[in-house]
């Protein structure tokens, strides 16, 4: 069947109809396409054949019970490179020379494992694979024949033992130690943090690997941070060009810029803060027809007066995209002479900034915004606990003068719009955050838990609403933009969450549209029940991740229409284009967005949203690190810490005290012999059916931790719940029992989801 896709008798084109279902990403059914493309009833005929030839010839497929998406279909047999391995130890793949975003490749069990006579197939390995779709939108490969290595990078940590020397891999995924070319041991001492290659193919036994780089002492201070910043290629430092260009820049002068000294903002950040890039004020709105409203002023450092386009700190920080926070250091996207000296927002100095003035009715609806190219001068730098403090009743010297004046009309302006945000109905996930206190010595003093006031939520919603107006003035003066876009959960998570809930006792009608007000509705039913952490946890699995975009699908976890990032341009390249967007929209410059870079923004959202996972990734390990560092000197201690996921090599378990996540193997959760059941999310014996399922609160003991992979190995130590809800008799977990006695000598690391 073929159709015509005449633009005057259908009202679309085969391009517009293609593009529609590419937005709606799996979520479009016939219903949701006509209406995008605003078809009439006579032309609604001609969609059901066009979709028909669409789908005959294999440009897309059906997504869900109603929904079509794009085929980004692959040749049967293709080349592809081993890129990482799964929480099953499975060999993940990417096309060899990927186009856009490719689906995802996972070997099927057991390929490449070597079992042919061959090595096994590794981490930067090349394969020629015969691939098979796996019914989830990707696809199950087939090894047909190994192709040798790439130039992937390994690093390692040099072992000298008595026997040969080994290079042993810092990725707990990485299984395979490998062993150095001749004469390269003698390049690092034992225990140096070494970048290795693969040097050549080997039919038995382990691979070789030439040392191209030390690095340094795997034990020394802030290591953990070395490697994570190494193993996921976290650029660090600056270019001659870059320092060069720093070393010239002056401060700006206030020029034609609007005046905005008299007006007293403050910062306010964390307490161990180094840059400030926003400041607030709020007044009452002096406007009788606006009885009970509220000014809003929120002010960002003006980074795009220092940074311009194509410049060699613009090709740098876009290269690097966003600063990274590890628990011992930063790894800033901008020279320090700016993140901390020429762009921070500096108590009592004068500084360049880009602001704007929000009118707010005494509801917190926005009635009026408008953006200022200022200068400012900050009376004060506070922290959230001076501010909430201050607020709650007990002011210092610093914040006694600034309650009245200043302090209490932003709680009065943040009142209404907390009011407006709980009309909005966000996502509300419980997602506390833990920090790693970390000394001059690099020593883990400890793990606490972040706290969180109304002074944090205050700024927050201030910026969201910064946010929010940025992308709505671009919008109406047509300037393109990179948006922060989050998508809706795809229909197969909302599947699985509505299979799991019965197993709780909740549930979630299939049919039922995900807004965020229901996932609200289901958290506050666990709420104060057994299962709320785990509910809690599965509903922010459910969610998609955020990422940079210029089409503008709305943001879903703030339930909002339009978003864009303009608050934070010392940290983050995206709000630096929505900056440069503004003055060319506003015409408050000649330093705003170019052409050449408004053509390049599909691409810089892309780069940008790729380096944010890389950050938040070496961020999340380099944390595992530093608490696998202070856990290491409680090995043999018992914790307290709940199932956070259950796979069919054993259960994962987070420490309530730390937030560490540790493998419970499955050899070691008793003598029965435990199945994955993956609908219920549990683990289920098989003689007994006793259960360990996902939430449950348990009693671990540490029986290893390993500060160069974060790994931790645990022993069960709570019993399993019966059918029915009771725990069977039998033999205590944890201790010997077939297995025999415990090996007292080394063992692999436990790897972490």
């Amino acid at each position: 069947m073929t159709a015509s896709f005449d633009d005057a008798e259908d009202g679309f084109t085969r391009e517009t109809l293609l593009e529609t279902i590419r937005r709606g990403a799996g979520r479009f059914g016939k219903r949701e396409i006509a209406r995008e493309l605003k078809l009439n009833s006579a032309q609604k005929a001609g969609l059901k054949s066009a979709l028909r030839a669409l789908e005959a010839e294999k440009a897309i497929h059906r997504e869900g019970r109603h929904g079509w998406a794009i085929a980004e279909t692959l040749p049967g047999v293709t080349v592809v490179e081993i890129h990482d391995r799964d929480t099953d130890g499975e060999l993940l793949a990417r096309p060899h020379k990927p186009r856009g975003d490719a689906p995802r490749i996972r070997m099927a069990p057991g390929e490449g494992a070597g079992g042919r006579g061959g090595p096994a197939l590794g981490v930067g390995d090349r394969a020629l694979v015969r691939l098979e779709p796996d019914g989830e939108g990707g696809y199950e490969a087939r090894l047909i024949r190994r192709l040798g290595q790439s130039a992937h990078a390994i690093l390692c940590v040099l072992r000298k033992g008595k026997g040969q020397p080994r290079l042993v891999p810092v990725d707990r995924k990485s299984r395979h130690e490998l062993v150095p070319v001749r004469g390269d041991a003698e390049k690092a001492r034992d225990g140096d943090l070494v970048l290795c290659r693969i040097a050549k193919e080997r039919h038995h036994g382990l691979k070789t690997a030439q040392i191209v780089e030390v690095i340094g002492d795997a034990s020394a201070a802030g290591a953990g941070s070395v490697i994570a910043l190494h193993a996921h290629g976290i650029p660090t430092g600056f270019s001659e060009a870059e320092a060069a260009q720093a070393e010239k820049i002056k401060p700006v002068r206030q020029g034609n810029r609007e005046d905005l000294r008299d007006i007293p903002l403050i910062t306010i950040d964390p307490d161990d803060a180094r840059d400030h890039d926003d400041a607030v004020w709020a007044a009452p709105h002096d406007d009788k027809a606006n009885a009970g409203g509220w000014i809003v002023l929120v002010a960002i450092a003006d980074v795009a007066a220092y940074v311009t386009a194509d410049s060699p700190l613009d090709r740098g920080a876009l290269k690097r995209a966003n600063s990274v926070y590890l628990p011992d250091r930063v790894v800033p996207m901008l020279p320090e002479k700016l993140s901390n000296d020429l762009c921070s927002l500096r108590e009592g100095e004068e500084r360049p900034c880009m602001a704007v003035r929000m009118i707010f009715d005494k509801s917190g609806e926005k009635r009026s915004h408008r953006f200022i190219r200022g200068w400012m001068r900050s009376v004060a730098k506070l922290s959230y606990t001076q501010a909430q403090s201050a607020i709650g009743g007990s002011p210092d010297d610093v914040t006694g003068p600034l309650l009245e004046p200043v302090l209490k009309p932003l709680w009065g302006a943040y009142a209404a719009l907390r009011a407006a945000r709980e009309r909005r109905a966000p996502l509300e996930i419980d997602a506390p955050e833990r920090k790693v206190k970390v000394g001059e010595d690099g020593r883990v003093l400890g793990v606490e838990e972040r706290s969180r006031f109304d002074a944090h939520k205050l700024i927050e919603e201030c910026m969201i609403q910064a946010n929010v107006a940025a992308a709505e003035t671009l919008e109406q003066k047509r300037v393109p933009l990179i948006y922060r876009a989050h998508e809706p959960p795809s229909v197969e998570k909302i599947d699985a969450l509505a299979d799991f809930l019965p197993t709780i006792g909740m549930k979630w009608a299939k049919g039922e549209p995900p807004r965020p007000d229901r996932f609200n509705r289901l958290l506050e039913q666990a709420k104060g029940g057994p299962h709320y952490l785990t509910v809690n946890e599965v509903v922010l699995r459910t969610q998609s991740q955020a990422v940079y975009s210029i089409e503008n699908p709305g943001h879903y976890g703030l339930n909002l229409r339009r978003y864009a990032h303009f608050t934070s341009p010392i940290r983050r390249y995206a709000d630096l284009t929505v900056h440069r967007a503004l003055i060319r929209a506003l015409k408050l410059g000649d330093d705003g967005q170019t052409e050449t870079e408004a053509s390049q923004l599909d691409a810089i959202a892309g780069d940008i949203s790729t380096a944010e996972r890389r950050a938040m990734a070496a961020e999340r390990d380099a944390t595992d690190r530093f608490i696998a560092l202070y856990l290491a000197e409680h090995v043999g201690g018992e914790f307290a810490g709940r199932i956070t996921g259950v796979t069919r090599f054993g259960a994962f378990v987070k420490l309530d005290e730390t937030g560490a996540d540790g493998l419970v193997p499955i050899s070691r959760l008793g003598d029965d012999r435990f199945n994955h059941d993956e609908k219920a999310h549990a683990l289920v014996g098989q003689r007994t059916g006793a259960i360990y399922r996902l939430g449950m609160p348990v009693r671990v003991r540490i029986d290893e931790a390993a500060p160069i992979t974060g790994g931790l190995l645990l022993d069960m130590l709570t019993e399993p719940e019966g059918r029915n809800g009771k725990r069977p008799s039998g033999r205590r977990p944890g201790k010997p029992g077939k297995r025999g006695p415990r090996h007292k000598g080394k063992r692999k690391t436990g790897r972490r989801r």
